[in-house]
């Protein structure tokens, strides 16, 4: 059972940046999952964000493409999500999610403000 906690959020200004990280409290490598980020806005439906294959596939949201980047650093058993370029509209709480053997998990979200 992960236990899924992102960090990283936080307020910054229209074209600034923010590195976001998800990691399982209890240190479980995330190599093995589809690790993606969806973010959601009150009001608004969850939206995904970005993906990342186990096999090092990745996807993005057709706003996320050019912006924002996902990766993994395998020895720290995180997957970040770089944000840079960041606009008003990208406010949201971000959840990261994990899948494998068709369980999922989700994070408890991290609040991101863009805001001048």
């Amino acid at each position: 059972q992960l236990h899924l906690v992102e960090s990283g959020g936080g307020l910054v200004q229209p074209g600034g940046s923010l590195r976001l990280s998800c990691a399982d409290s209890k240190a479980t490598s995330l190599s093995f999952y589809t690790v993606k980020w969806y973010r959601q806005s009150p009001g608004e439906q969850r939206e995904l964000v970005a993906g990342s294959g186990s096999g090092g596939s990745t996807d993005y949201a057709h706003f996320a493409r050019d912006r924002f980047t996902i990766s993994r650093d395998p020895a720290k058993k995180t997957v970040y999500l770089q944000m840079d370029n960041l606009k008003p509209e990208d406010t949201a709480t971000y959840y990261c999610n994990a899948v494998l053997g068709g369980i999922t998990h989700w994070g408890q979200g991290t609040q991101v403000t863009v805001s001048p």
